[in-house]
């Protein structure tokens, strides 16, 4: 397998590199947080003219390691390993593992010779608490799957092979390492149920095991689609599981928040500037694990491609919203929809997605949400089909899928 780039991640740590914070690196489980430590950055403080000794890497998951799961014994590992005053760099793989980790790492803080760098597979340990509890010096740096910017440059084949494994199998690091498409599809649906499911209803102390299973299969068919506890309560009982509470529904809901196996999307009204706090929309992380859920079955072309084009805009950086517009038309109120609304800093985005625009009728379907927009912010409409990007006669931006996934200036053309 070819090396496969993650400079977006690397420049976060180089940038980040002794700025007296802890690095928290988090992510879905399996979506390259050790890799990006050993030895992406790793080999970097090595470039670097670090010594290797002044480089102390702890995989916190591996059992020949398990010693240093005690709090006192990592913390004395640590310090007894300083020998001089040149920065030493911590490098500990799933810090969470280590019971009453906080005190440890708030105890690093007051080394001035310490740069330390941790990775995390759950939200848990940043919670509200434990953020109080390093007091402003944590620095949290989110992984994503690989985009498919990532993914194409360490593919061994076409594009367009390389964009028929990427919307199946999605962009996990080691789905590269699998030969055939069997291969792929064991490797996703068992990491489904030995790694995520198991370790979300073990670390949750899960018993509705049956419930959780069926939220997930919920989710997996219906991405992209509104939706609210209540709602998925209702499909329960119409499916003859009357004894599921929406606490409950929602208990489940926020661990595979927690776990980053999903994401939450919140609603925005445009012209009234607020949230609309329900229904909403859930994305998963990784559009390959969401694919095995459903056993490689319902392929709806519109909800992956949002899918992707939700996770490559987390990836580079944007806070996003689903849109709504309210319109009025002889005293009928209408709400319609943007798929994503994208801001970063001053900075906002309006974004369309549509499997086409064959005709001048389907352009302006298309374009209706965003001209009702009364702002000046940039409108833009992603298409699935590999063409050159051009402008509607209104002035919006239409621009295919893959030059909007490998062109990461796209939203500026």
């Amino acid at each position: 397998m070819k090396e496969i780039k993650r400079d977006l991640y690397l420049n976060k740590l180089i940038n980040r590199k002794e700025n007296n914070l802890i690095k928290i690196i988090t992510g879905i489980r399996r979506s390259g947080k050790s890799y990006l430590l050993d030895p992406i950055y790793k080999n970097y403080l090595l470039n670097e003219g670090v010594k290797k000794d002044h480089i102390i890497k702890i995989d916190l998951d591996l059992r020949k390691n398990k010693q240093f799961l005690d709090p006192d014994y990592l913390d004395n590992y640590i310090r007894d390993s300083i020998k001089d005053n040149d920065t030493y760099y911590i490098l500990l793989d799933e810090i969470q593992k280590v019971e009453d980790f906080e005190s440890v790492l708030n105890g690093f803080l007051k080394i001035p010779n310490l740069d330390v760098y941790v990775t995390g597979s759950n939200s848990k340990f940043l919670s509200s608490d434990i953020i109080t509890e390093f007091r402003g010096r944590g620095d949290e740096i989110r992984i994503y799957p690989l985009t498919f910017s990532e993914y194409i440059s360490a593919y061994d084949g076409t594009k367009e092979e390389a964009w028929k494994s990427y919307i199946t199998y999605g962009g996990l690091p080691l789905i590269l390492n699998q030969k055939s498409d069997e291969q792929k599809r064991n490797y996703l649906i068992s990491l489904f149920n030995t790694t995520y499911l198991k370790d979300i209803i073990e670390r949750n102390n899960i018993n509705r095991t049956d419930v959780l299973d069926s939220l997930i299969n919920i989710l997996a068919s219906s991405i992209g689609s509104l939706t609210n506890p209540k709602k998925i309560s209702d499909t329960f009982t119409s499916s003859s599981i009357k004894d599921v509470s929406i606490n409950t529904i929602n208990s489940y809901l926020n661990n595979l928040l927690d776990a980053f196996m999903i994401e939450k999307v919140e609603r925005y009204d445009v012209k009234g500037k607020k949230y609309i706090t329900t229904p909403s929309k859930y994305y998963f992380a990784d559009i390959g694990l969401r694919n095995a859920r459903v056993n490689f079955r319902q392929v709806e072309e519109n909800h992956i491609m949002e899918n992707i084009i939700y996770n490559e805009l987390l990836t580079r950086g944007y806070c996003v919203d689903v849109g709504v517009v309210e319109t009025r038309k002889d005293n009928v109120r209408k709400q319609l929809e943007v798929d994503f609304v994208c801001n970063e800093s001053y900075k906002r985005y309006y974004i369309q997605v549509a499997l086409n625009l064959e005709t001048r009728e389907k352009t302006l379907q298309e374009e209706q949400s965003l001209l009702n927009i009364d702002d000046n912010f940039k409108k833009i409409i992603v298409v699935k089909d590999n063409i050159n990007h051009w402008i509607t006669e209104e002035g919006i931006l239409v621009i295919g899928l893959q030059e909007f996934l490998l062109n990461k200036n796209s939203l500026d053309l």
